[in-house]
């Protein structure tokens, strides 16, 4: 999820080096925003009320971010198969050790209230998110002056001119520059910088889309438009994007069908034996980088100490996953092998210890009596999810296998909508075990486990702290090649296993549709439509 991003916003279905720099801008740009012979109607795609005001910093869920990417740019961006590409950045340089990077931007980009974007606007931006120990400020952890929660004075960065400016790590980090399209990472124009309330509510970015004048109606929609100050490589090639906020996926999907909307980026799982039919050739059903688990906080009674680790132990032992993605997910899932995902650099489906995540009701059964000599169990063990996310399925099976083979009571806990949920989980209240996932932010192995488990972490849901993994997470940010990093990041993955912060069950394909009056949509890596590319008629 968690979070960007923590998947809670979207439902069950559903967290290298540079390549080639792709230029300083799209030659079939125009000065209105919109790419040179393109279309004019406008895109509705499905969505969720943002978690907070829309601040990258502090946004770290899918409903604020599938947002974020479209109004800002980053330094970097990623294409639909994840290859890095230059955004603002004309040139980012390390030097020989990887401490230091030397961001160069291209001249001339402009937020949408046509003030230039200049090399403050960054260091400004990131620093404001970590002095103010925002909800991303974890990602700022590797830079001179944070703590290990990423907050503090970023002392390591330095404007050198209006174009220039420079990053010092703590230590090495090869693969630095692939994390910089992340939305931590965006700039801020000076008027949010000055007015954070104002610039969260309405929001002034430097991306391919703009939010429209009093076009954010809370729990409703958000009505984008194309940028006209945007000069970089997504120009839109429509009239715009809505996004509605709706309360269920099924709804969402009876309009997809009428062509009331016209791209779905996750399906409900009542549509799952139909919707290929249904929709005859507008549908997608690819691998994508999201991770879904269930976490159970370690302040829960029962699981802390060495109970707690028998207990997950015993409930992930008990977890039928294979009946569940196939009776369920219609093979739009697959089991986890480790806490990454099956589309990064480096996935191995044999870590050491990963057998925890094979069902075996004698061993759940073993371990769960051990527990209980330790301390008797008593209560309902339950999941709480989001009901406007099209959980209910899935969180009532996992229930039933627990239920069936520990012989204890087990239920799903609804709540109305992902925000309700993720306030409770943010504020670290919630007093269940609750729903969680990962839709990547780019595209690595590292990605998926120092923001979830690092200690103090924005996206560490359970508050779990082991020193021995956040070694290995340092040790492998300072290696030297994608290979050696990936070693260790697996070293990391065995004490996850043992300790299970989360209880890991499938890989989610992106499984969505569109409707017949919209064009050239493509999914990518991490399961989001490429909305600026969709094009559909007036």
């Amino acid at each position: 999820m968690n979070l960007k991003r923590t998947w809670l916003a979207v439902p069950a279905v559903f967290a290298l080096g540079l390549a080639a720099c792709s230029g300083g801008g799209d030659a079939n740009s125009s000065a209105s925003g919109v790419a040179a012979g393109s279309s004019t109607g406008i895109i509705s795609t499905n969505g969720s009320e943002p978690q907070n005001p829309l601040i990258p910093a502090n946004t770290n869920e899918t409903g604020g971010g599938k947002i974020l990417d479209a109004i800002f740019a980053g330094l970097v961006y990623y294409d639909a198969s994840g290859a890095t590409h230059m955004d603002m950045a004309e040139s980012i340089e390390p030097n020989e050790d990887s401490t230091v990077w030397t961001v160069k931007l291209k001249e001339g980009q402009k937020f949408s209230d046509g003030s230039e974007v200049k090399a403050h606007n960054f260091v400004d931006a990131w620093k404001k998110g970590a002095s103010e120990a925002m909800l991303s400020s974890y990602f700022y952890e590797p830079i001179a002056g944070s703590d290990d929660e990423g907050a503090g004075d970023l002392t390591g960065l330095e404007v050198v001119d209006d174009y220039t400016f420079t990053i010092t790590l703590k230590a090495p980090a090869a693969d630095f520059s692939q994390r910089l399209g992340y939305t931590a990472y965006f700039p801020l124009p000076d008027s949010t910088l000055e007015d954070m309330e104002t610039g969260g509510e309405q929001p002034i970015g430097n991306g391919p889309y703009m939010v429209a004048e009093g076009g954010w109606e809370h729990n409703a929609q958000i009505h984008l438009i194309p940028n006209p100050e945007y000069k970089g490589d997504n120009v839109a090639k429509n009239g715009g994007v809505d996004v509605i906020f709706y309360s269920s996926l099924d709804a969402a999907y009876q309009d997809l069908l009428s062509g009331n909307l016209d791209v779905l980026d996750a399906l409900p799982d009542s549509a799952f034996a139909t919707y290929e039919a249904d929709l005859s050739g507008r549908a997608v059903n690819q691998p994508a980088a999201i991770f879904q688990s269930f976490a159970i906080p370690f302040a829960l009674e029962h699981f802390s100490g060495e109970e707690g680790n028998l207990r997950r132990q015993a409930i992930s032992y008990a977890i039928d996953r294979d009946t569940i993605t196939d009776t369920i997910f219609s093979g739009t899932r697959t089991p986890t092998k480790d806490f990454t995902s099956p589309v990064v650099d480096g996935y191995n489906d044999s870590v050491p210890g990963s057998e925890v995540l094979t069902y075996n009701a004698d061993k759940a059964k073993e371990l769960w009596a051990k527990a209980d000599a330790i301390s008797p169990w008593s209560g309902t063990f339950s999941i709480a999810y989001n009901s406007d996310g099209g959980h209910q399925a899935w969180v009532d099976a996992v229930t039933n296998s627990i239920k069936n083979t520990l012989g204890i009571d087990a239920v799903g806990a609804p709540y109305p909508d992902f925000k309700s949920l993720r306030t409770e989980v943010t504020n670290h209240t919630i007093t269940s075990a609750f729903r969680t996932g990962w839709q990547a932010d780019y595209p690595g192995k590292y990605n998926f486990l120092a923001p979830l488990y690092g200690t103090g972490a924005g996206s560490n849901d359970t508050e779990y702290s082991s020193a021995d993994f956040d070694a290995l997470l340092k040790k492998a940010s300072s290696a030297t090649s994608t290979e050696e990093s990936n070693k260790i990041l697996d070293q990391a993955q065995e004490i996850l296993f043992k300790d299970l912060p989360v209880i890991p069950l499938w890989y989610a394909n992106v499984v969505g549709g569109w409707s017949e009056n919209v064009d050239k949509v493509v999914f990518n890596w991490k399961s989001v439509p490429i909305y600026n590319e969709i094009t559909k008629a007036e």
